[in-house]
């Protein structure tokens, strides 16, 4: 087993950088399986979240999830996003920030079985399509 991701700690510093001044910050995640939003809303395998401290309550940016409450249309939903899936973190106003490789799939799940979790599967929530092979996941800025 190697060191220890650096990815939660990074998301932890700009969000609360973002926060100290003034800005609004994003995340830009990759949807998978693992990936507990509203599906409705998910585009092209991704979603682009607020994290603000307005559009969010309950937020933990732990080491393994995201995990927080946000309302959509005026309905609260519990979110969950593994860090892994998250692909870039910035400010809305300036898009100052950081990108991120994510995690395919495969290695989340293998990671889970290797920390002794059951895989997390929605059961009313369709399969994520296929990836083509051989692509990277790509960051598309969404204003």
């Amino acid at each position: 087993m190697g060191l220890p991701s650096t990815k939660p700690y990074l998301l932890r510093a700009l969000w609360s950088w973002c926060c100290d001044h003034g800005f609004t910050p994003h995340i830009a995640v990759e949807v998978d399986s693992h990936t507990r939003v509203p599906r409705e809303f998910v585009r092209d395998g991704q979603i682009v979240l607020n994290l603000g401290q307005d559009a969010t309550h309950k937020l933990v940016i732990g080491d393994e999830f995201i995990e927080f409450q946000a309302r959509f249309g005026g309905v609260a939903r519990d979110l969950s996003i593994p860090v892994g899936r998250v692909s870039a973190i910035y400010a809305r106003e300036n898009g100052a920030g950081m990108a991120f490789e994510v995690d395919s799939e495969a290695e989340q799940a293998e990671e889970n079985i290797v920390a002794g979790e059951a895989p997390a599967v929605a059961a009313d929530e369709p399969p994520e399509p296929p990836r083509p092979e051989g692509g990277r996941p790509k960051l598309q800025r969404i204003k």
